[in-house]
């Protein structure tokens, strides 16, 4: 593969704000994931010699027990429903199923991202405006 189309496609995943590319050019594939201020690791190249950008992984940090909401999909999730607005949600509110946690962008479009059960918010795991994945946790609900 091209090291020019290599390089517009990083450049285009950095700017569309998606989490994972993956294409496959004939026998090459290059899959490439971004992340806000992860420590970048370098390329690899396996057994074809097809090179395969390494996930950018986050420092391990234990996660709190509880019921885990997760994210439905990719997108840039955020807290509030404008920058200017209260939170939906604050770590100790109690919340029902059904209440709205936050939002995820996708596309331009505003997805609200629900409790799935009755709790207390014990951990909210992620900042307003970052970028989150498919099934990663959002909040912690005990």
């Amino acid at each position: 593969m091209d090291i020019r189309k290599v390089k517009k496609l990083i450049e285009l995943v950095q700017e569309s704000g998606i989490a994972e590319l993956e294409i496959t050019e004939g026998e090459d594939s290059i899959r490439i994931r971004s992340g806000n201020g992860l420590k970048p690791v370098a390329a690899t190249g396996d057994k074809d010699g097809r090179e395969e950008a390494d996930e950018q992984r986050r420092p391990a940090t234990p996660m709190p027990s509880g019921h885990r909401v997760l994210a439905p999909m990719v997108g840039t999730f955020h807290l509030a429903p404008s920058p200017e607005a209260k939170a939906f949600v604050e770590v100790g509110q109690k919340v029902d199923k059904g209440d709205t946690l936050g939002i995820i962008e996708a596309m331009k479009m505003m997805n609200q991202i629900q409790a799935d059960a009755a709790g207390t918010v014990k951990a909210i795991l992620v900042q307003s405006g970052e970028a989150v994945e498919f099934d990663q946790p959002l909040f912690i609900l005990e």
